[in-house]
């Protein structure tokens, strides 16, 4: 069996990718191109906190209570982000009749900082002073904030927080300041007044800075609270519970151990079912494994134990692919037709398959990822990378090896004898 100039600059391609693969998905490796690489850990591997919240709805409409819900969900999920916390899960559920928000947050340190952020109200809003000494609402509020920024002012280089509004709300602010020169303007959060600065003239411009005796942090918790916006119902913490990393540990041995038994009976029964064709899936399944964890490192995929169950099901995913070629392949040699013809009849044959099989798989990976949330969905993750991965080797590699070893005399009699 003679090979083309493609083939062997195909294969040197698929053997560079294998290569570089097995060089980010070492275990030693922690950057590349600059870029610092690792596999990222779920709650149940790393630990974490687990923070339950209920609503208070008794001021919400029925009819607006599921978006009231989602809008809360989204503006904690939102303040979570700022704490840099990776791959939080954060969704509805019950506690008897209540609705609550669940919130996990893998690997954090300071749930002190995370608590007081994600249960503030947040509701910014400024008030001009009344005769009598009284603040008055003005109707400018946080909803026509458009940014919130960390500043310092130029004299002192102290901290403060700029505001712009959008184009309502510099209307409105210019219409304010207009009405209270030489009299304070209240800016209050959650109902206190955080900053009461003087007004000298009109401002037209649509900004304002809130000043004081901030830290920078207190400058960066707030700015970060009015860019993730006001939650739109009351929320209270009920529950908060530490998750340890010792749980995780033991995990992630048992599936490790179960990984290395399952893979370690597959490529058992492939090379005693299959012999030689066996030891090419054997090797494309190295291959596949290692680009597979070389994905889950860069991207990075966040894993968790149901992560790690569909990697697993996905190397027996790649099997399968390599199972229906191979029956076909004897097949074909059953037939009688020579072993070039019948390695491009199996493969040829058995594709449509294979393409069907990974394709309703991936459909079904598609559905639990866009109508599940957390370790449901980062199975679906696990899993569709893994079935396009294994796509690639079952078809690409397995094919390639296999001619490579077929041009060996003593291999082509053991393949013909498949």
């Amino acid at each position: 069996m003679k090979m083309g100039r493609n083939f062997w600059i195909g294969l040197l391609l698929m053997l560079g990718v294998v290569g570089f693969a097995g060089y980010i998905s070492w275990p030693t490796t922690e950057s590349i191109f600059g870029k610092p690489i690792k596999i990222q850990q779920g709650l149940d591997l790393q630990g974490g906190v687990r923070l339950v919240y209920q609503l208070d709805l008794s001021k919400t409409a029925s009819s607006e209570q599921a978006s009231a819900i989602e809008s809360t969900r989204q503006v904690i999920e939102r303040r979570v982000n700022t704490t840099g916390v990776t791959e939080p899960l954060i969704q509805p559920g019950t506690v008897g009749l209540s609705r609550t928000i669940i919130v996990e947050l893998p690997g954090i340190n300071d749930i002190d900082q995370a608590v007081a952020l994600i249960g503030k109200t947040a509701q910014l809003d400024f008030r001009e002073q009344g005769s009598d000494g009284s603040w008055l609402p003005t109707g400018l509020t946080g909803k026509q904030l458009s940014r919130a920024s960390v500043d310092f002012d130029p004299n002192t280089n102290k901290p403060l927080i700029g505001l712009k509004f959008n184009n309502d709300g510099k209307q409105l602010f210019a219409d304010i300041t207009e009405r209270s020169i030489g009299k304070p303007i209240g800016i209050f959060l959650d109902e206190e007044v955080i900053s009461a600065p003087r007004v000298n003239e009109k401002i037209s411009a649509g900004e304002a800075v809130i000043t004081g005796d901030f830290t920078i942090q207190e400058v960066r918790s707030i700015t970060n609270l009015l860019n993730a916006g006001a939650l739109d119902v009351p929320i209270k913490l009920i529950e908060q519970r530490t998750i340890g990393a010792t749980l995780g540990e033991e995990s992630v041995k048992k599936s490790l151990v179960a990984g290395v038994i399952g893979l370690s009976l597959i490529i058992l029964f492939m090379l005693i079912n299959y012999r030689i064709a066996g030891l090419v899936a054997t090797l494309a399944l190295l291959g596949y494994s290692a680009i597979t964890i070389a994905f889950f490192k860069y991207i990075p995929v966040t894993l968790t134990l149901s992560g790690i169950a569909g990697f697993i099901l996905s190397i027996g995913m790649a099997v399968d692919a390599n199972i229906l070629i191979f029956e076909r392949l004897r097949e074909e040699l059953a037939e009688g037709k020579n072993l070039t013809t019948a390695l491009n009849e199996a493969f040829r044959r058995a594709w449509p398959s294979v393409r069907d099989s990974n394709a309703a798989t991936l459909i079904t990976c598609a559905i639990l990822y866009f109508t599940t949330s957390g370790s449901i969905r980062g199975f679906a993750i696990t899993l569709a990378l893994g079935v396009l991965v294994s796509l690639f080797s079952s078809i690409t590699l397995s094919r390639s090896f296999l001619r490579l070893f077929a041009m060996n005399s003593w291999v082509k009699r053991g393949l013909a004898k498949l």
